[in-house]
């Protein structure tokens, strides 16, 4: 249940009550695709730099080690030992990201499996299956994550089976939900706007999903690239037509001052693979903007990743040192860099959810704005 605590403007603070704990937000989640954040970060080190969420991939999970097997394991939450919220996607960005592997037809989407070959087929009915089996505390929707630009007769027609498939969806999670051997029969269902970067389609579905009455939506399909000034578009002609007492989750976003500029126009929760995936490749966020540790003047650098930054990673270790495993492939230099952004990422969350409080929000985004996304 989201309960809406506070607004400045459009920006909203809440909380989002679930069986798993409650999340304060504006929230990030913290991305471990197959139940871990890629760089050597395990769920136990998600509890120490402030994660709430953590959000795994439903058909990567499928495809291995199955979900069959995370659930005689007891679900994602056993499984991984992470004890807060859980939420699934639905395997629907697969159906964008894995465009030369797959198949859609009314009924659902034939993939084979990147691992294998394997043909596999899922609808939304064996998505919520699936989730069920992982027992996430949120599943997300199976939905068709369209390329942008897209033409406008196909996104027509797409969102359409979108919301045909979110009507399954419900019904299969109802049925799933109300079963004696289901393992967490509290699973929340989470639709997802699509529409491309058609603004007609875009609120139609909206209206059309928020009839529903489901326990959340995201706005999907962004972040694919297209500019970000098209992005802010979409979601602020969106962002009427949504539920003000449900919870609003932007997909796959995204750099801070994206999460930023989205919280200002009234998102609650986000998640994105890039502050893990391009730690991993040296590049750092700090408070003064992102540094590339690659650089050769970090060489002997004894000074911390960001000197204002109080996580573990900067109270300990120098840039020098973090470069010097990162070129020589280490492990540890990615584990370091991982935790430190996604340490910066929760704590940004942090502040903006006190900023809220403290009815200073615009203040924040104002100070931070031109400042922690430019490169150093």
């Amino acid at each position: 249940m989201y309960k809406l605590l506070k607004t400045e403007k459009q920006a909203r603070r809440g909380e989002f009550q679930t069986v798993h704990g409650t999340v304060q937000t504006p929230a990030f989640m913290n991305v471990a695709t197959c139940g871990a954040i890629k760089g050597g970060v395990s769920a136990y080190d998600l509890q120490q730099i402030k994660c709430q969420v953590q959000l795994c991939n439903t058909y990567h999970l499928h495809v291995r080690p199955g979900d069959q097997v995370v659930a005689q394991m007891g679900g994602l939450h056993r499984f991984t030992g992470f004890n807060g919220p859980i939420l699934t996607d639905s395997g629907g960005f697969q159906v964008f990201s894995l465009a030369s592997l797959r198949t859609i037809q009314e009924e659902g989407v034939w993939f084979s499996s990147h691992v294998d070959g394997r043909k596999i087929f899922m609808g939304p009915e064996q998505s919520m299956q699936i989730q069920s089996n992982l027992a996430s505390t949120i599943a997300m929707a199976f939905d068709e994550c369209m390329k942008n630009p897209a033409e406008y007769a196909y996104a027509k027609e797409s969102c359409a089976r979108t919301a045909r498939w979110l009507g399954r969806c419900k019904a299969e999670m109802q049925r799933l939900n109300a079963l004696e051997s289901t393992i967490n029969p509290q699973q929340l269902l989470f639709g997802i706007n699509q529409g491309a970067t058609y603004i007609d389609l875009r609120v139609e579905h909206m209206k059309t999903i928020a009839e529903m009455q489901l326990d959340g939506y995201a706005i999907g399909g962004l972040a694919v690239g297209e500019p970000p000034e098209v992005m802010y578009e979409v979601i602020e002609a969106v962002q009427p037509f949504m539920p003000v007492d449900k919870i609003r989750y932007l997909m796959g976003v995204g750099t801070p001052m994206n999460i930023l500029e989205a919280v200002r126009r009234g998102v609650d929760l986000f998640d994105c693979v890039m502050p893990s995936r391009n730690a991993r490749h040296g590049q750092i966020f700090t408070w003064n903007g992102v540094i590339n540790l690659n650089n050769a003047k970090y060489v002997t650098d004894s000074a911390p990743l960001d000197e204002s930054c109080d996580c573990e990673v900067c109270r300990r270790y120098s840039k020098g040192y973090i470069r010097h495993l990162l070129k020589s492939g280490e492990m540890l230099g990615m584990r370091l860099c991982v935790l430190h952004n996604l340490y910066f990422y929760n704590t940004l969350m942090e502040r903006i959810r006190q900023a809220l409080d403290e009815d200073r929000f615009e203040a924040l985004y104002m100070r931070l704005k031109g400042v922690i996304d430019r490169r150093i």
